[in-house]
């Protein structure tokens, strides 16, 4: 989902926002390996180095960098800039647990600093990197969802809102997809009220996604299942009402012609 153009351009034109100032780490060679190591500089010095590695894209080096500003100086205001940029760079580094980790820090000891919205938009997105196909677990789906609604929320006018608004319909999605899943799989078995329920959560919870044709046409064929022809003709009618052109409603027309008397 790193692809999406959106999610980088926003965070880069973040970059330019914040002065260049501070951090000092020499490259070794050691086994083949890059290794830091730190001397006490001033914070000036250590922070223009750590910007360094974000230019030449060596984010974890710069994640690490950046934290070593704080643990160096961190009671100069060059500790909280570091702070927020240690977690834009283990985001850029893939590293979601600890951009998640050091985002909320910053919130947790600056919640009124004019960055906090995009602390809360990096949050956000480092969850929306880690959702996981439909047939797996969905809680990060649900933690990117309560973290862009957050931001909407609490920042309503930032240039990260408009962004999180449809990343929300993106997870809402996903999450719909979900319930479709495991409510095809419950039909699937006749374990119908259990595939009904799944399917009614699409409806109530996630109505407005791409999921909710199929949702009213799979009520209509479990209702059909159980003999129970009013619940399918009603769920029929609205799938009819609302989405006339789907081929979801042709087919759940069908079979209230066939089994609906």
């Amino acid at each position: 989902m790193k692809s999406v153009s959106s999610d980088h351009s926003v965070a880069r034109n973040f970059l330019t926002g914040i002065l260049l100032l501070t951090l000092t780490i020499l490259l070794s060679s050691c086994g083949g390996s890059k290794k830091l190591k730190y001397r006490d500089l001033p914070v000036d010095q250590l922070y223009i180095e750590a910007q360094k590695y974000v230019d030449y894209g060596d984010f974890k080096f710069a994640a690490v960098a950046f934290d070593e500003v704080e643990r160096q100086h961190p009671y100069s205001i060059w500790a909280r800039r570091a702070q927020l940029m240690s977690a834009f760079s283990y985001y850029m580094a893939n590293d979601y647990e600890n951009a998640i980790l050091a985002a909320q820090r910053f919130l947790t000891l600056h919640p009124g600093n004019k960055d906090a919205p995009y602390a809360r938009y990096l949050v956000a997105l480092s969850y929306y990197e880690q959702i996981a196909d439909v047939r797996r677990d969905q809680k990060n789906t649900e933690q990117a969802l309560d973290s862009f609604r957050e931001v909407v929320r609490l920042h309503p006018n930032s240039a990260y809102a408009a962004d999180a608004r449809v990343k929300i319909e993106l997870t809402q999605d996903h999450l719909a997809g979900k319930e479709m899943e495991i409510g095809r799989y419950y039909q699937s078995t006749g374990e119908l009220f259990a595939a009904i329920g799944r399917f009614n959560n699409v409806l109530t919870k996630f109505q407005m996604t791409s999921h909710t044709p199929e949702a009213l046409h799979r009520l209509t064929e479990c209702y059909l299942a159980l003999g129970i022809v009013q619940e399918a003709k009603k769920s029929a009618e609205v799938l009819a009402l609302n989405f006339p052109n789907s081929d979801w409603n042709q087919y759940s027309t069908e079979l209230m012609r066939k089994y609906g008397n």
